[in-house]
């Protein structure tokens, strides 16, 4: 039950003073923790209850026994900061280390204090006096202690743009003025950072000479309330310490105080003393912390060093279920983990992904589901950042269609072209974004498409036909096989493309993009070489300094934030550096007049082949029954679409990125189809998903949580899922031919440089690379990934070692005339990796890569239950724990 003081009943409420009105604020405080709260903070990814963020500020009493005042010294929001009273700042974010004693001392003192659960008091006053009324308190020792509470403390405050002078050790001090005093918690830049709905917990600690005995108080306010100028920022303080005792040797209250501090920026604590009914439960929520505490050696462990804080906060979810295991002590939060009757973590297979049966179901499906979204599709795009990500698209889409618009037209002798390129890329693309079940896609022509393209040209000028009819057949027969799949709903076979599919397939794409790009730039050597120092071919040169002469340096320098910039501008340059990188490059090609081969567009409008009209005839002078023997190359094509398609489609519908509006397997297909018959029929080029720029395009549209405690990593809240984006960049594309004057003062070797960046950052970013790292690594400077704790070493090597054979397979199949099976070699990556499961273990393969469907399913009948339990301290736990980020990321901006 409830502790009560004596005659709390007939307590009077103070008027002396007021509270401030909690509807001046920004955050309205509420009643208590809501479920439906606007603050949804990390133990809301775990099904707990969206309790409001806490901002914990310790205020330690210092100057016995001469002057005595409150300071403020720690603040915590999730990590902790600490005063650094020399430097007269805050000091960076930091992991908290306590103490085992402090929290042994704790645990007395509130044993044996008072604990006032729901109390009702309504301003800091009110407080006070219900804390100072303990019987082991003469009334004048009363009398001296409130006043002491009440006495106002002192603040480190640092406005935005301005820095501490160096060597001050006095803060700045509160104004005594009540408006005043509001007016500058409200302009505390720390308040900017706080959610709407965050409240405040208030620890006093100290020493204090004229107790006897230690006195500690823990209040949990019913209503919260704003403490005045107690707090540095004006926020509802839900939470109310009070920790004194008589004077000890060493840091004895302050370490304490640290430890209360500590103990309610923990989520699990500070659940369950939101809900505690009594001094049982929160002394149990103390003992439940003890035991998870960890230990660091003395000897080995310099208390004073900071641990900075992690770039990935672990989950809670090893917690939420040790607690669950517990059948007594405190009530424990919910877990969100979906399990089987064995107790295994098993992923939840897409509604997208399910086969219903009917002929086209999927189909129907995938159209219901996005057509109530699609209002929000476009509305979504009102946001600058979608100005960012169409600038740097539409750039990347750009060079896209010129250099493989150049390479199709190389590969066939001009039948095909830029121009060609242009019109298709707008055309196709533009119809996927308003059509299409994941408009987040950016269709282009791509590697593979190109390599078959070539050897149809081949195929058809060895034999005397006329290419553009027959290739029109085989985009006939191509759409209609397409169609058949998206009949059968033959998509729902992606669920069988693991992360082993996928990496071979983006590490592949991935080499092209850099084999191109380096290609090109090469070439430009012999058209445009580079010139020996004092040439004069160039507007600037390099000349080598005499040894008396002149020497610049050059230093790298790391970047760092400026204070005096604010956070959203510091947002812009970043979502816009790469359209910034672009002009810069662009100026510096024009200020110092290189001699670099510039963008080329074409300026008319008409097909690029002489003699030929928009529409492609059906026959031409090819035989009536080539249109039956189209089938034949139409079949394998059909497989490289399908397989180049849903491959993109699942790495980027992959649950990583936090897709909300779903994904369209089925429709994207379907769309696809018919533009394979469009473009077929108008003579332009094939497209497909392009995997690099897609990535690219979502990467760009990536939404992060802007307010976030201090030193915790901005929280990936997913992408902002829209369609005009793609929209607008492919009309653009279009208009670019329009375009061409002031297309034409981009530098070709920038461009290059964004297929290479893009095509690097694709590859480097796999868990592939990582592993391929290992092979050149010695054992002792390996990273300590979680995959080499729980896999020997010699298998990680082995699976690696099959990829990398893999992918040489592709590309040499990919640059010799047997590319005509191509399309087949994609489709053995997934019997390849089926046949891994004869090689690796169960156990192994959900490290190394991810189950498969029936394998799922058959876990708990292969005996490895144990390794895949939740009990005890195992750490095979930690598979289903780590937190999922997006695997393959590509960043253009």
């Amino acid at each position: 039950p409830k502790m009560k003081l004596p005659g709390q009943e007939e307590f009077e409420v103070s008027s002396a003073c007021k509270n401030v009105p909690t509807g001046e604020l920004d955050s309205s405080p509420g009643s208590g923790p809501s479920p439906d709260g606007p603050l949804n903070t990390k133990r809301g990814d775990l099904g707990v209850s969206k309790d409001p963020l806490l901002f914990i500020q310790l205020n330690e009493l210092l100057g016995w026994p001469q002057a005595l005042e409150w300071r403020e010294t720690g603040r915590w929001v999730l990590f902790e900061e600490k005063v650094e009273v020399g430097a007269g700042r805050w000091s960076v974010p930091h992991v908290p280390t306590l103490a085992l004693s402090s929290l042994q001392k704790l645990h007395s003192l509130l044993a044996e204090g008072l604990v006032l659960l729901d109390c009702p008091a309504q301003s800091f006053l009110e407080l006070v006096e219900q804390v100072t009324r303990v019987e082991s308190l003469s009334p004048e020792l009363r009398g001296q202690l409130q006043a002491l509470l009440l006495q106002r403390p002192q603040h480190l405050i640092q406005p935005t743009g301005t820095r501490p002078c160096q060597g001050s050790a006095h803060p700045r001090e509160a104004s005594y003025n009540e408006e005043a005093l509001l007016k500058e918690q409200r302009q505390n830049p720390l308040r900017q950072k706080l959610p709407p709905g965050a409240e405040a917990a208030a620890v006093l600690a100290g020493e204090l000479g004229f107790l006897v005995q230690p006195l500690g108080a823990f209040v949990r306010l019913r209503d919260p309330v704003v403490l005045g100028p107690l707090m540095e920022v004006p926020l509802p303080s839900r939470f109310f310490c009070l920790l004194l005792g008589p004077s000890t040797v060493g840091k004895g209250y302050h370490e304490i105080g640290r430890a209360m501090a500590v103990l309610l920026s923990d989520s699990q604590f500070q659940w369950t003393v939101r809900r505690a009914s009594n001094l049982h439960d929160l002394l149990a929520a103390l003992d439940a912390f003890l035991e998870e505490v960890t230990v660091l050696p003395p000897g080995l462990w310099d208390p004073t060093t900071r641990i900075a804080p992690p770039k990935c906060l672990p989950s809670q979810h090893k917690r939420l279920f040790s607690q669950l295991r517990e059948v007594k002590g405190p009530p424990a939060p919910p877990g969100a983990l979906a399990e089987d009757r064995h107790g295994h973590w098993l992923r939840t297979p897409s509604p997208e992904l399910q086969r219903t049966g009917r002929l086209f179901g999927g189909l129907l499906q995938d159209v219901r589901r996005k057509a109530s979204w699609y209002p929000s599709d476009f509305l979504d795009a009102l946001h600058p950042q979608c100005l960012s990500a169409v600038l740097c698209i539409y750039l990347a889409t750009v060079t896209n269609a010129i250099t493989f618009g150049g390479l199709l037209g190389e590969a066939t002798s001009g039948a095909q072209g830029v121009l060609e390129s242009f019109l298709g890329t707008a055309a196709a693309g533009a119809t996927f974004c308003l059509m299409a079940g994941q408009p987040l896609t950016i269709l282009s022509s791509t590697g593979p498409v190109l390599v078959f393209e070539r050897l149809l040209f081949s195929f058809s000028r060895d034999y005397s036909l006329d290419y553009l009819p027959f290739r029109l057949w085989v985009g006939i027969w191509v759409a209609t096989f397409c169609l058949a799949l998206v009949a059968t709903e033959a998509s729902v076979l992606v669920r069988y493309f693991t992360r082993f599919t996928e990496e071979g397939f983006c590490a592949l794409i991935s080499l092209i993009f850099i084999y191109d790009a380096v290609g090109k730039m090469l070439s430009l050597t012999s058209a445009y070489p580079i010139q020996s120092p004092g040439s004069p071919a160039y507007g600037c040169f390099c000349q080598y300094p005499d040894p008396g002469g002149n020497e610049s340096q050059w230093t790298r320098t790391e970047p760092k934030d400026r204070d005096d910039i604010s956070s959203m501008v510091r947002k812009v340059l970043g979502d816009f550096s790469s359209v910034l990188a672009m002009l810069l490059g662009c100026g510096l090609d024009s200020f110092l007049g290189l001699a670099t081969p510039k963008l080329t567009v074409p300026s008319e409008f008409k097909p690029t082949l002489p003699g030929r009209g928009w529409l492609v005839s059906p026959f031409g002078t090819n035989p009536w029954w080539l249109s039956v023997a189209a089938a034949l190359p139409a079949l394998l094509l059909s497989i490289l679409i399908f397989m180049d398609q849903q491959i993109t489609a699942v790495i980027l519908n992959r649950a990583e990125y936090k897709l909300r509006k779903g994904a369209g397997f089925h429709l994207d297909l379907f769309c696809v189809a018919l533009l394979m018959l469009l473009t077929s029929v108008l003579g332009l080029p094939w497209y497909v998903s392009a995997t690099v720029i897609s990535l690219a395009h979502m990467d760009s549209l990536r939404r992060e949580r802007r307010t976030c405690a201090l030193g915790e990593p901005c929280s990936f809240l997913g992408i902002r899922e829209q369609r005009l984006t793609g929209l607008v960049v492919f009309i653009l594309t279009g208009t670019s031919i329009f375009l061409a004057p002031v297309l034409k003062f981009i530098p070709m070797p920038v461009l290059y440089g964004i297929f290479l960046y893009m095509g690097v950052a694709a590859m480097s970013s796999t868990q592939f690379t990582k592993r391929v790292q290992l092979l050149l690594m010695p054992a002792k400077h390996q990273p300590d990934l979680l995959l080499l704790r729980h896999v020997s070493l010699s298998r990680v090597h082995l699976f690696t070692a099959i990829q990398l054979a893999c992918l040489g397979l592709l590309w040499i199949i990919k640059s010799t005339p047997a590319a005509i099976i191509f399309p087949l070699t994609l489709l053995g990556l997934v019997g390849v990796r089926k046949a891994l499961e004869r090689v690796f273990s169960p156990q192994e393969l959900l490290w190394l890569d991810e189950l498969m469907p029936e394998k799922e399913r058959s876990i708990p009948e292969k005996g490895l239950e144990p390794k895949y339990s939740l009990g005890g301290d195992s750490e095979h736990s930690e598979l289903m724990y780590q937190p999922k980020a997006p695997e393959i990321n590509i960043s253009v901006n």
